[in-house]
């Protein structure tokens, strides 16, 4: 992207993000490539060589996501993956070897414990620490890579990237930020120091609920080439069809999550009145735990609003008593969901957590929902 686009405001990059110079008859945002070959005789050069390697549909958005992650930096290569999970395995599996030492929150996402026993059984030593209080700070000395989550999921705790980036890099550590909840538009990693920005693009990012694809994001150089080879390997590629739905859904990005965040702020407001409310989290609330280092690193809090009911019992009465809002898992997209998140018994949290990702919806119909939920579910 140009310097001159890169000056223009985050609205204006989302809509223009990626696309190919302007050619008369054809489309802005040209259609999927379905291709597993290329023409290619003679001589194999050329971008465009075979399908589990590259796709001028991921190319572009690839360079969307770059114009986001890393609107004013040169250098920065996006890679688009199958599903977040497979962004996150790209990393941890490309970068880390027997007998190397990886750091990772002990609250993040609730796969990360299945992907620290694969780890182990790969002969890698994992030690965790919470997200709050830069408590993985502790655990560092002799780590090859610290595994950052913030906001941490689902409990919204926020750690200062900055300070553990600048800590792990005096140890010569890597280090690699989960993006997932935060977006490109709520933070930016890379700008924070950052060696990867990971991200699951299932959620707020394409935002509409029927796409699974994640990215890393990184600069140019060894590490990311190792991630383009796992990749390569692993054939943990996107399908064009998805790539091109992504794509096209970042476009609206910044004004997805600008509704999304006003209304998160109004619904966290309006659930610290409710006194069968406790636990509730929320980084823009300016009494939050997280706030203060959040307004520091962050430039929106993110669309999930977390809180606790007294007993599973109420918890899933109140899930049921909702009419704008569906009980499921996953966040970020136009349509509110809620979850019980001890169904799944990943994460260590109370019976009655609910995780809460506000939608796209009236925020004064959206909060009526909330609160008549909860008076109908007190029964």
């Amino acid at each position: 992207m140009s310097d001159r686009a890169a000056d223009k405001g985050e609205g204006t990059r989302a809509v223009r993000a990626g696309l190919p110079e302007a050619a008369k008859n054809e489309p802005t945002l040209p259609g999927p490539a379905f291709a597993a070959h290329f023409h290619l005789p003679g001589e194999v050069d050329g971008p465009y060589t075979y399908g589990r390697d590259t796709n001028p549909t991921w190319n572009l958005l690839e360079s969307a996501i770059g114009e986001l992650e890393a609107p004013r930096q040169d250098g920065v290569e996006t890679l688009v993956f199958a599903s977040g999970m497979a962004a996150i395995s790209a990393v941890l599996f490309s970068q880390l070897r027997a007998g190397d030492t990886v750091v990772l929150p002990d609250d993040g996402y609730q796969a990360l414990p299945l992907v620290q026993a694969q780890l182990e059984a790969y002969g890698i030593e994992v030690r965790t620490a919470p997200t709050a209080g830069d408590a993985q700070l502790k655990v560092l000395d002799g780590a090859r890579l610290l595994w950052i989550e913030t906001p941490s999921n689902p409990g919204l705790d926020v750690c200062d990237i900055r300070r553990l980036v600048e800590a792990a890099h005096a140890r010569g550590a890597l280090v690699a930020v989960d993006n997932t909840l935060a977006t490109p538009l709520g933070q930016r990693p890379l700008e924070l120091g950052a060696d990867f920005s990971v991200a699951s693009g299932t959620k707020q990012l394409t935002g509409h609920g029927d796409v699974l694809l994640g990215y890393v994001a990184g600069r140019e150089g060894e590490a990311m080439d190792a991630v383009r080879r796992w990749r390569k390997i692993v054939g943990a590629i996107a399908g064009p069809m998805e790539a091109w739905l992504a794509h096209r859904s970042i476009a609206t990005l910044q004004m997805r999550v600008d509704r999304q965040n006003a209304t998160a702020l109004v619904l966290a407001e309006a659930l610290r009145e409710r006194p069968e409310v406790t636990g509730l989290r929320y980084p823009g609330l300016a009494d939050d735990p997280s706030h203060k280092i959040a307004s520091q690193q962050m430039r929106r809090y993110g669309c999930v609003v977390s809180f606790t009911l007294p007993t599973r019992a109420r918890a899933d009465r109140f899930l049921d008593a909702l009419r704008l809002v569906d009980d499921a898992t996953s966040f970020g997209g136009v349509r509110s969901t809620a979850e019980r998140r001890r169904r799944w018994g990943g994460d260590d949290v109370p019976e009655g957590f609910i995780r809460f990702s506000v939608g796209a919806e009236d925020p004064e119909d959206l909060v009526a929902d909330v609160l008549r939920a909860l008076v109908e579910s007190a029964d």
